[in-house]
């Protein structure tokens, strides 16, 4: 097993990500009920100004006890620290289209990484108050609940979720094709919009199965760890390791894995 950093530091680690992740989560609230502005990077793809206020606020938090560390964050990209060896990885709002449009499905991602390995992931979600946790090693929970995936047996009788990235207008690599036949496969397919929900849905039972692609390490890393600790299995499409660097990512209860995979190597 790879090491992990002395308890004394992970304790620091989890009460620096879980104070980081309500701060945010308090901005996205108000922001729901006073307003904001809105951005478009692109035809689809969208911004807000809550985004990024709650995208410093993490990092204001995080900067406080550990001001060496790196940060890879969704809006501000990398930012250098002179100790290589962590690196939080911050998507501040996951589901900034659903928060736009006032749909209560986003939340506050925010993992952190150790010598290259996710070790700690907090996911909060602000509109149903769920805080989902994990450390490697230590499991997962629910606003303090273990969690544990789902025991279904067999795809048919599984449900999926998936999402699409903001170029499904131009792309022909867009996943509709991959949608089509688990649709037909499984018994139901949701799109929630949020791949961090997705993953801890996945995570507490709810969903028994993910898939999805062109991701970024932001909308994942997180997640990676609370699905592992829940006893999910995650992979890349091809049903090698799952790397958060990698835009491709299979996730599942176990029980339904390869014939996941089976779905998604079909042409």
């Amino acid at each position: 097993m790879q090491e992990l950093p002395s308890p004394s530091i992970r304790a620091q680690l989890k009460a620096t990500a879980l104070e980081a992740a309500r701060v945010a989560g308090s901005i996205l609230t108000d922001a729901a009920s006073n307003g904001f502005h809105v951005e478009y990077k692109d035809s689809v793809n969208l911004v807000t100004d809550a985004d990024r206020r709650s995208e410093q606020a993490v990092i204001e938090v995080i900067r406080k006890t550990f001001p060496e560390h790196r940060i890879l964050a969704e809006e501000g990209g990398a930012q250098a620290g002179r100790d290589l060896e962590y690196q939080w990885v911050i998507d501040p709002l996951d589901g900034t289209t659903n928060f736009a449009h006032g749909y209560p499905a986003y939340c506050v991602s925010i993992g952190v990484e150790y010598r290259g390995r996710c070790i700690f992931g907090v996911v909060l979600d602000p509109t149903r108050q769920e805080l989902f946790t994990a450390e490697a090693g230590s499991g997962a929970f629910l606003n303090g609940a273990p969690l544990h995936v789902s025991h279904t047996p067999r795809l048919d009788g599984a449900l999926l979720v998936t999402g699409f990235a903001y170029d499904i207008r131009v792309s022909a690599q867009n996943n509709l094709d991959n949608f089509s036949r688990f649709a037909i496969t499984a018994q139901g397919v949701r799109r929630t919009g949020t791949a961090a929900l997705d993953m801890c849905y996945v995570a507490a039972g709810r969903f028994d199965g993910f898939w999805e692609l062109k991701l970024h390490p932001w909308d994942t890393a997180a997640g990676l760890v609370i699905l592992r600790e829940s006893g999910g299995h995650v992979t890349d499409f091809k049903g090698a390791p799952y790397s958060i660097y990698e835009p491709s990512i299979v996730a599942s209860n176990g029980l339904i894995h390869d014939e996941m995979l089976d779905v998604l190597r079909r042409t």
